[in-house]
């Protein structure tokens, strides 16, 4: 995979297919080999771009003093699709979703298509009152601050792993794969102070020239839940929809389902209808 070379550090990407660029921005604890699949589907079509976020693949880790912030994250995005003239679409899925969302804010009118899967820019709900959201949101990341700050990973992946996955997740996972988890998740503790860090307002958010998409699944979590029914409420030139399976990591676990809505929003020219839409799913 190319790496970019910056003052400081590096940036492992992919890069396939030909065309417009369409950058996907990975989620805590995946990679960018989360996207496999759906570049595949992608790349008779445009060019695909998939960067590491800090940390992850051969991207540099996060070793700076002070906070990381969404836009230390998402300048790794900039980097990349600075590379390419003309518009560009942008997809990103969780914590990508923030970074995708930081960075379109960011680059302006360059981007064309904003799709974001379950995001997660947990500012928004203490912005607008969702208190109890939010405080669902502080309560994992207090604890995940907390273990990671300990060095104990196992129960920091146990309780990442319940949270996203679903109660009782951790216990039926593989050991191979636990380890797996307790491995990746060392990013994911600076991820988290992005999160009291560059916020957007929501006026902002609806004021993005991009076409954009939030999609979430139908038993998402609270906070994540309550930033769509922001998005729709707030934001009349976003569509948002939900999809009735998969959960928070249906990009992974249910790429049939996911990868072909993605596509047929990339690829659609026109100004979407505003307002939810339940997707039907084969």
């Amino acid at each position: 995979m190319p790496i970019l070379q910056t003052s400081g550090f590096r940036i492992d990407y992919s890069d396939a297919g030909a065309g417009t660029p369409v950058v996907l921005v990975h989620s805590s604890v995946s990679g960018n080999r989360q996207w496999n699949s759906l570049a595949q589907e992608l790349e008779p079509h445009f060019r695909v771009l998939a960067p590491n976020l800090f940390g992850y693949g051969e991207t540099t880790a996060w070793q700076q003093d002070g906070s990381q912030t969404l836009a230390d994250q998402a300048n790794l995005v900039l980097r990349v699709a600075q590379q390419f003239p003309g518009p560009i679409r942008i997809v990103g899925h969780s914590f990508g979703g923030s970074v995708a969302l930081k960075a379109a804010t960011m680059l302006g009118d360059r981007v064309s298509h904003l799709f974001l899967f379950e995001p997660n820019p947990f500012y928004l709900l203490a912005q607008n009152g969702r208190a109890d959201a939010y405080a669902e949101a502080m309560e994992l990341r207090d604890f995940i601050k907390s273990y990671g700050a300990k060095g104990d990973w196992a129960a920091v992946a146990q309780r990442f792993v319940d949270y996203w996955l679903g109660d009782g997740a951790w216990a039926v996972t593989p050991e191979q794969r636990q380890l797996a988890y307790m491995r990746l998740l060392r990013p994911n503790y600076y991820e988290w102070d992005c999160m009291k860090s560059d916020a957007i307002a929501i006026e902002n958010v609806a004021q993005l020239s991009a076409k954009a998409m939030l999609v979430y699944s139908a038993g998402a979590r609270r906070p994540i839940r309550e930033i769509a029914q922001l998005i729709e409420e707030r934001c009349p030139n976003w569509s948002v929809a939900t999809v009735a399976e998969g959960g928070h990591m249906a990009m992974l676990t249910h790429p049939h389902l996911v990868n072909p809505l993605v596509t047929k929003f990339l690829r659609d020219q026109q100004t979407s209808a505003n307002g939810r839409q339940q997707l039907a799913l084969p």
